[in-house]
């Protein structure tokens, strides 16, 4: 019997590089993966770096329909961002690109390896205001986005492509 499909979301990020051609080719590479289906992007945003340095960054949210569990999506994404050159020298750095999962489905882990929900999704700017563009009824730890939104309205984003 087919495992059931999954919605999950994945926060998509680069400030090194042809940031933006990057997030167009990880989210081409998501499609084609096995496993996944249905891959739907937010817009584009640009955002200052939190709690780190180096350029601004460029942000989005995919959705995904998955089959793959949790911890064989992340083994996905790490693969990604090994493909597309990600170092990590030292904690926020400035990368070629990150991948972080956010939701998937219901579930809740906390695994070693991986938290969900991501424990810091309602506190970045450049996760909320693309995830509402992807899912705007979506609640995180019981609240709608809009109210985390509010919460962070003093992080500096903008919206620069559909």
């Amino acid at each position: 019997m087919p495992q059931p499909s999954v919605r999950a979301y994945v926060g998509l990020g680069a400030n090194l590089g042809d940031s933006a051609a990057t997030l167009r080719q990880v989210l081409a590479q998501l499609q084609a993966t096995p496993g996944i289906t249905g891959v739907t992007s937010s817009p584009f945003y640009r955002s200052a770096p939190v709690d780190a340095t180096g350029p601004d960054f460029i942000n989005a949210v995919a959705a995904v329909d998955t089959v793959l569990a949790p911890l064989a999506l992340l083994d996905v994404l790490q693969a990604l961002e090994n493909e597309h050159g990600r170092l990590r020298p030292y904690r926020n750095a400035p990368r070629t690109l990150d991948l972080d999962l956010l939701l998937h489905g219901d579930t809740r882990l906390d695994d070693a390896r991986l938290i969900l929900p991501h424990p810091r999704l309602h506190l970045r700017a450049f996760v909320l205001l693309p995830l509402r563009d992807l899912a705007p009824g979506l609640a995180v730890q019981g609240q709608p986005l809009d109210a985390w939104i509010d919460a962070i309205h003093d992080q500096p984003i903008e919206r620069i492509a559909p």
